[in-house]
């Protein structure tokens, strides 16, 4: 197994798959700034995706350049979290889902950018500046609406429940991260846990909202198991590249 490619088109997954759920934003957010704003953010995305994947392809050595990577795979083949998958719902289901990724992002990125892979870190320090921004973003809406009126502290609550259950795929690990950490490649994920469950206990503290009480847990994303939702995203996605093979703009 090539670790390194595994590795980097996990994280290349989680950003396009996100950045192109938060496009389906792009002319219905609930007002203009914001509009605006989740566009800005798939953007982002999209961009560190582009990185990513450029360098995924390098590693793997098959010819296959940013555009095949994205555009040419199979739903087994995508190694996205689940989170990043979720349907978008209303924009506190958003947010959450943006929060969640976010306060992952943000740690993972601060250490990455250490990693003796140049071409990682290079790419993790500009995302970080992104990231940070993201975070700010989605931690301001989430403390909003949970310590706003009765319906939108209702409607981020359950908007938590429902994702909540997908945050342990954030933080799934097998030899892939074993060997990668084992290189210095890879961040420690207990260290990213860590800062993430601190930021996550801390905004909802604010935002008045809990954590459910249930176990229940959704993985599989890393090994190419899938949600529903991921076959419908790649039919969007891919469209233009299935019926018009080495189509350019």
């Amino acid at each position: 197994m090539n670790t390194l490619f595994e590795y980097t088109i996990r994280l290349a997954d989680d950003s396009l798959i996100l950045g192109h759920r938060m496009s389906e934003w792009c002319g219905h957010g609930p007002i203009l700034e914001e509009d605006i704003a989740l566009t800005n953010i798939a953007l982002d995305l999209v961009g560190q995706a582009t990185s990513f994947l450029a360098y995924a392809g390098e590693t793997e050595g098959k010819k296959r350049d940013a555009d095949a990577l994205a555009f040419l795979r199979f739903d087994r083949e995508y190694k996205n979290a689940l989170l990043v998958e979720q349907p978008n719902g209303d924009f506190g289901m958003t947010m959450m889902r943006q929060f969640l990724f976010d306060a992952f992002r943000k740690p993972l990125f601060e250490r990455l950018q250490h990693s003796s892979d140049k071409q990682l870190a290079a790419i993790a320090e500009k995302s970080l500046k992104e990231t940070k921004y993201h975070l700010k973003h989605s931690s301001e809406w989430v403390i909003r609406l949970g310590d706003g009126t009765e319906e939108s502290n209702g409607r981020i609550q359950d908007a938590l429940n429902t994702l909540w259950r997908y945050t342990p795929d954030l933080f799934y690990a097998d030899e892939v991260d074993q060997e990668m950490q084992q290189q210095g490649i890879a961040p420690d994920m207990a260290a990213v846990y860590a800062d993430w469950n601190a930021t996550v206990q801390h905004v909802f503290q604010e935002a008045t909202i809990e954590i459910p009480s249930n176990n229940w847990k959704q993985t599989g994303g890393r090994k190419g198991l899938h949600s529903e939702h991921m076959g419908h995203i790649l039919a969007e996605l891919q469209y233009m590249q299935r019926a018009y093979p080495n189509m350019e703009w």
